[in-house]
């Protein structure tokens, strides 16, 4: 058994052990057919596809949505502000 399946704060991110599994389904369907992993494979315990989708939920790339449907997680952009000091206005 992969050890990170047995993690509690893993089924608590993302929301229950039925979501957990719920997620790695669908996105191991979405892997099987031919989409592009988030993560790089080779850097994964190992290049198993069920890794792969644990990699990326361990590292917030996907999650599902309130409709039951994977979803990448885009990051937010940052927004920067400058103060007077430092533009020198």
């Amino acid at each position: 058994m992969i050890e990170e399946l047995k993690d509690e704060e893993l089924i608590k991110k993302i929301g229950g052990r039925f979501k957990l599994s719920s997620l790695i389904q669908k996105r191991l369907v979405y892997l099987n057919k031919g989409a592009q992993a988030f993560v790089d494979p080779d850097k994964s315990a190992s290049k198993d596809k069920l890794h792969v989708v644990i990699n990326e939920i361990l590292q917030d790339k996907i999650y599902l949505d309130m409709d039951g449907e994977v979803r990448e997680r885009t990051p937010t952009p940052v927004e920067i502000v400058f103060d007077d000091e430092y533009t020198g206005i």
